[in-house]
């Protein structure tokens, strides 16, 4: 299809463009800017909204193969789509685990199948996740994983990981990295400080994630592998990660957006959809992650979606499922630091398109002629209220349900196919 998406204000924040203009679409690609006088399949009319880049998120658990129980592919990539979201980064906690090609191979195939939101696998970086045995990085790598990752499991054994880092270092592959030191974390699930106390919960403190993260810059530096940090919670931390930065290491970060709106104190009495992993750290912690995007030292921001049936969350606090349904709220929590004066509109849309695609090495989040027509439009001036009960998402599990956020999203386009349209404002 000939698609002319016109008068909207194209924001490209990976070619600095920030104008209004009209954006042509020819053979699921990004066609020239030229000239444009043939007919066309549709023209969309953008007056008044936003054209962007289709959106990027870094860490959504899809729950396909394995707990399909909670979510599928079907379900999850449809909300992607809803919520501007054209292109999802799964971590290999599957079940059975991403850790061979034919696992890659399957996941794949099954979200072509699909047809919505494109994905994008990590690797398991050991067998099993049990950090113990390398995985064959290499076969992943063909396979078309964007880089390998242990998920939530650590892997213990320092010589291990270096390693595994050699190993991928070998083949220019990117690590992710979540950091929680097993033996600080241990059954934890809030951040130590006063509503630990007050809740008598038991705690993951900020040395569980600082301690983990001097450990993988140091082999980072010692190894040079590329690595990405998924998910910063603590101030601390964004101090360590500009110091690597400023000293050269080839280091990325993300933060969740729900750890750029929430803090400890959300928890209120046993809110168990404020259970998440890392926790939800204190103001002050919120506040310096916050800086850390808008300095640059936090490139992404991701929704690090996590969908669970009802049941998971209705347990006590510590026995609660950790996490949250946020990819349908990523769009509007990106919005909402714009409105909060926290990060300039561009930084804002960068930060969930063109520089987490830049972190997977993939030529979306921008759209330069001849790019993949993945394309997200939204209205910035209508506000919607958040009801759990009808997200996309099987999962309902959100401490913003009932929250009043920032933009709506229109059209998403993925390879030029128009693939969700939302309602005009009233």
């Amino acid at each position: 299809m000939r698609i002319r998406v016109s008068n909207g204000r194209i924001i490209d924040p990976g070619n600095n463009i920030d104008a209004v203009g009209d954006v042509f679409i020819e053979e699921g690609r990004i066609a020239p800017r030229g000239d444009q006088n043939g007919s066309f399949d549709r023209t969309i009319d953008a007056s008044g909204l936003i054209v962007c880049p289709g959106l990027v998120d870094l860490q959504v658990r899809l729950r396909e193969p394995g707990q399909e129980h909670k979510a599928t592919m079907q379900s999850e990539l449809g909300a992607a789509v809803s919520a501007g979201v054209t292109s999802v980064c799964c971590p290999p906690d599957t079940d059975p685990v991403i850790d061979t090609p034919a696992m890659v191979h399957m996941v794949r195939q099954r979200a072509r199948q699909i047809e919505l939101a494109r994905l994008h696998p990590q690797g398991a970086l050991t067998r099993g996740l049990k950090g113990e045995q390398l995985t064959d990085m290499a076969a992943l790598d063909e396979a078309g994983c964007v880089g390998v990752s242990n998920a939530d499991y650590a892997v213990e054994n320092t010589l291990v990981m270096r390693r595994a880092m050699q190993y991928a270092a070998t083949f220019d592959l990117t690590v992710f990295l979540n950091i929680l030191d097993p033996w600080l974390k241990g059954n934890g699930c809030v951040h130590e400080g006063e509503i630990s106390t007050r809740l008598g919960l038991p705690v993951i403190p900020e040395a569980a994630e600082t301690v983990a993260l001097a450990r993988e810059l140091a082999l980072i530096e010692t190894t040079g592998v590329r690595g990405h940090i998924c998910q910063l919670s603590s101030g601390r931390s964004v101090g360590k990660i500009s110091e690597a930065q400023q000293r050269g290491l080839p280091v990325s970060a993300a933060v969740s957006a729900h750890h750029l709106h929430l803090s400890e104190r959300d928890i209120g009495d046993f809110d168990t959809r404020c259970h998440v992993l890392p926790p939800l750290r204190s103001l002050a912690d919120r506040d310096a992650l916050r800086r850390g995007v808008a300095d640059g030292v936090i490139q992404a921001i991701c929704s690090d979606h996590r969908p669970h049936g009802t049941d998971a969350k209705l347990a006590p606090f510590s026995e609660s499922a950790a996490g949250i349904a946020g990819v349908e709220t990523l769009l509007s929590l990106a919005l909402q630091l714009v409105d909060d004066n926290v990060l300039p509109l561009q930084k804002a849309i960068a930060a969930i398109t063109s520089e987490p695609a830049r972190i997977l090495g993939t030529d979306l989040g921008q759209l330069s002629e001849g790019a993949p027509a993945d394309i997200c439009i939204f209205d910035p001036d209508t506000t919607w209220t958040l009801n759990a009960e009808l997200l996309h998402s099987n999962g309902t599990n959100t401490p913003f349900d009932g929250w009043t956020l920032p933009g709506k999203v229109r059209w998403t386009l993925v390879a030029g196919q128009v693939l969700y349209e939302g309602l005009p404002r009233n």
